[in-house]
């Protein structure tokens, strides 16, 4: 049963409060056989959409799990897949349901029609490096889904900074709600970006580089030294936490 058809029967008093409560918290989850818990109103809830992380899966669970998910929500998206969880989940889908796969990413999205919602939000998403794209597509996608704008500008890291420059200034005539900087080596990109606007800057270290302070441990170190204030940063590679905060922000400032 669907919270709208709950509460429609409370309105009409065909059952009473005890009986809507219990229903909704029964409605709360979705057990898949024994591999999965889903939070079928996550997205009711957040306005976040159910993401499955495909790593460490077997494939044909992957698609169960969304198969399922998707039966009680507008999309599923799938992260960090291959190309047996891709097969896999195309096998079972289920029919009118498109499917959509940014390859660069690693990840798809499920959806009933070809709709999604959308809101006044925009977030930026600027990269360091061309090796930094697929967390920032990541990023990509889950904003997009989540009814936001993004506006991406890639390849202007500090090692060249005057690239970096235009790519501000466009985010300031687009009056961004906040800007998601993705960087690797040292990362030093999102405290530069914070000392030149005034919106919140969501950073993200990227596994990009080697030797000392290799696979992202320098770059996450040095956002969290971050001198400028106004930096807050995920975890290494968490291109979808970093999309779900900014999306977060984002809706909740295009509602003033």
């Amino acid at each position: 049963m669907q919270i709208r058809d709950i509460l429609e029967k409370f309105a009409k008093k065909e059952i009473s409060i005890s009986e809507a409560e219990k229903l909704l918290r029964l409605n709360a989850i979705e057990e898949v056989e024994d591999l999965a818990k889903i939070d079928v109103s996550r997205q009711l809830r957040k306005g976040v959409p159910e993401i499955i992380l495909a790593e460490g899966k077997l494939p044909e669970h992957t698609a169960k799990i969304a198969v399922k998910a998707l039966a009680r929500n507008g999309s599923v998206i799938i992260s960090r897949i291959n190309d047996a969880d891709d097969k896999a989940v195309r096998k079972n889908l289920p029919k009118g349901v498109s499917i959509e796969k940014n390859e660069l990413a690693r990840i798809i999205v499920l959806r009933k029609g070809t709709k999604r919602k959308t809101t006044n939000g925009k977030v930026g998403i600027i990269t360091a490096g061309t090796s930094d794209m697929a967390v920032a597509e990541e990023a990509k996608v889950v904003l997009e889904e989540m009814g936001c704008r993004a506006l991406c500008t890639y390849d202007v890291g500090v090692a060249g900074i005057h690239r970096l420059f235009p790519s501000i200034k466009m985010m300031i005539e687009e009056d961004v709600d906040v800007i998601v900087a993705v960087a690797g080596r040292e990362g030093a990109m999102p405290t530069i970006i914070a000392g030149l606007v005034d919106v919140p800057i969501i950073g993200v270290p990227t596994s990009v580089g080697y030797g000392f302070g290799a696979k992202g441990i320098a770059a996450l170190q040095s956002m969290l030294q971050a001198c400028s204030l106004g930096v807050a940063t995920v975890n290494i590679d968490a291109g979808v936490a970093a999309g779900v905060i900014a999306g977060l922000i984002a809706k909740r400032a295009s509602k003033s």
